[in-house]
């Protein structure tokens, strides 16, 4: 771009005060957006993703997760320890077994919508 033609700078240009304050008091506080971001993060992880998606037909133990992902049931156990951690799954015992499912529907819409999105 030639001198004659610079870009505008930010103040150069119009603030919408308006829309602006509209959405500065609508913005979460801090400690919100960085746990949002730590939910995120638990997204990251191939594994943990496989997991949830697992759970997303019907509660599993721990063998049978390990069985169907072709796993050790130590790496699943780490894995599971942290979706609980971030309240993405849950357990119910059922005598010396712990089934494993997804919290709640927030969780299912989550993983659905994020499959829906990778598809269009």
């Amino acid at each position: 771009m030639s001198d004659n033609m610079a870009a505008p700078h930010c103040e150069d240009l119009c603030v919408h005060k308006e829309i602006v304050d509209r959405v500065d008091r609508q913005m979460p506080g801090e400690e919100e957006l960085y746990d949002l971001a730590e939910l995120f993060k638990v997204f990251g992880d191939t594994t943990r993703i496989r997991i949830l998606y697992v759970l997303l037909n019907d509660e599993m133990c721990v063998c049978d997760i390990a069985a169907l992902l072709g796993m050790n049931q130590s790496a699943i156990s780490h894995q599971l320890r942290i979706l609980k951690q971030s309240r993405l799954v849950k357990f119910r015992r059922d005598g010396k077994s712990v089934f494993y499912s997804l919290a709640d529907d927030h969780v299912h819409a989550m993983i659905a919508q994020g499959m829906e999105h990778i598809s269009e």
